[in-house]
C-alpha cells in the first residue's frame, strides 16, 4: 500500500498499536491514559460515531468518561473544515452534547 501524504500534512502515527491520523491525536490519547491512570478518567473510548440525517455520520475522537461523572466529547484539530464547523453543529443540535476542541 501507498504512503499517501496527508492533505493537511498531518503525520500519521500510532501507539499501542493503535493508529491515530495526527501527533497531535496521539498526544491527546497519551494524555487521557495518564489522567486515567490518575484516576481523573474512568475511561474513554476513540472513534466514536454519530448518526445525522440523510445517512452521515460524525466520528469524535474522543468521548471521555471522567471519575465525576460528567462525559465529554473531543475531537483534535490542526484545521476546522467547512464539513467539519457543518457536521459539529449538527451534531449539537440533534444530541445534548458540545464537542470540545483539542
Amino acid at each position: 500500500m501507498k504512503n499517501l501524504a496527508h492533505k493537511f500534512r498531518a503525520k500519521r502515527c500510532e501507539a499501542d498499536e493503535i493508529k491515530f491520523s495526527s501527533q497531535k491525536e496521539r498526544k491527546r490519547y497519551l494524555e487521557l491514559k495518564l489522567l486515567q491512570d490518575k484516576g481523573e478518567v474512568a475511561f474513554f473510548l476513540l472513534q466514536v460515531p454519530f448518526r445525522l440525517p440523510g445517512a452521515i455520520k460524525y466520528i469524535c475522537d474522543f468521548m471521555v468518561f471522567w471519575e465525576d461523572g460528567h462525559v465529554t466529547i473531543e475531537d483534535v484539530k490542526g484545521v476546522r473544515t467547512p464539513l467539519y464547523i457543518t457536521k459539529k453543529k449538527q451534531v449539537e443540535a440533534l444530541y445534548p452534547i458540545i464537542i470540545d476542541e483539542i
